[in-house]
């Protein structure tokens, strides 16, 4: 038998709300049921936000797709292929070993909280092919593009997010938080067999995911995003660019942009179609959560 669903699904168009439903329990032990705006975990959902980032200092002049990683990682992580670029990154093509990889299980270490916590977690990996060669889905990526920007901007990855995402997004329900410290209306995470995802999840996420947030705050962030609020509009066209991903950003079909992250306890997909301005939202606290629903969520932008 299939679990019940735990979590929202919220699915607008423009201004107009089509279906807002919550079901299950943010707080199973105190019976705290999820509402339309409680907080869940997005896992690499966050990616997005990373591009977002690193796409915003390009448009600055403070580094082009080109770059090489080296440039700024130094003398660290000295794996990675000197040819490593910021597109390779992007794009998941850069082969770089990757540190939470599906291949390669125990995933996230628990103990991540600092970037530098993150930077000696990534070390040890060998490169897996040369860069550019194949599209191969890799977390540890957007962690590099994460500690690349803060050497950029100078200030912590998780504020660059807050600064040049969330803030002109006005996504004011969403931000990194301590996993084993969650507070108000915000969901815990919980395994198959009940127990809470606490010790799957790093303490504070990074540039591949971690950052919590709500259904109706990507309600706003795709509408400020392809208005230009975030990045400049001709590199929203340009993150499109892709057969099934683009810069951050899956690519379903042609004319509709993704951004999906799944982990121990966390099950999130955001749905956005330009042309109807219909946004689909599935999010989340049970890794299982989806199924049907998600074929509903579909056949709304296969209608708009």
């Amino acid at each position: 038998m299939e679990a019940p669903f735990s979590g929202v699904v919220l699915v607008t168009r423009g201004d107009e709300t089509l279906l807002a439903e919550a079901a299950g329990y943010a707080h199973r032990a105190h019976r705290i049921e999820n509402t339309v705006d409680t907080r869940f975990a997005i896992a690499s959902g966050t990616k997005g936000f990373t591009a977002l980032v690193v796409i915003g200092l390009i448009a600055e002049g403070r580094l082009e797709l080109s770059t090489r990683a080296r440039d700024f990682l130094g003398q660290d992580l000295p794996l990675i292929d000197d040819r490593v670029t910021v597109e390779h990154l992007l794009t998941h093509t850069s082969g770089i070993g990757d540190y939470c990889d599906d291949d390669n299980p125990p995933a996230h270490p628990p103990w991540l909280v600092t970037s530098a916590d993150y930077l000696a977690a990534l070390g040890g990996f060998p490169q897996r092919f040369p860069p550019g060669e194949r599209f191969h889905y890799n977390n540890g990526a957007f962690v590099v593009l994460g500690l690349i920007a803060e050497r950029i901007a100078g200030i912590p990855f998780a504020d660059l997010v807050r600064t040049r995402v969330t803030e002109p997004a006005g996504m004011t329900d969403t931000e990194f938080l301590r996993s084993d410290a969650l507070p108000a209306r915000t969901a815990t995470g919980y395994l198959e067999d009940g127990r809470t995802n606490v010790f799957g999840l790093p303490v504070v996420g990074h540039g591949d995911g971690g950052i919590y947030s709500t259904a109706p705050d990507f309600r706003k962030f795709w509408a400020a995003l392809f208005d230009g609020r975030i990045v400049p509009r001709r590199w929203v066209e340009r993150l499109q660019r892709g057969e099934r991903y683009g810069l951050g950003f899956w690519l379903p079909r042609p004319g509709v942009v993704r951004l999906a992250g799944g982990d121990h306890g966390v099950s999130f997909r955001s749905t956005h179609e330009p042309s109807s301005g219909v946004t689909a939202t599935l999010i989340s606290n049970d890794h299982r959560g989806g199924g049907p629903l998600l074929r509903r969520l579909d056949e709304f932008l296969t209608k708009a």
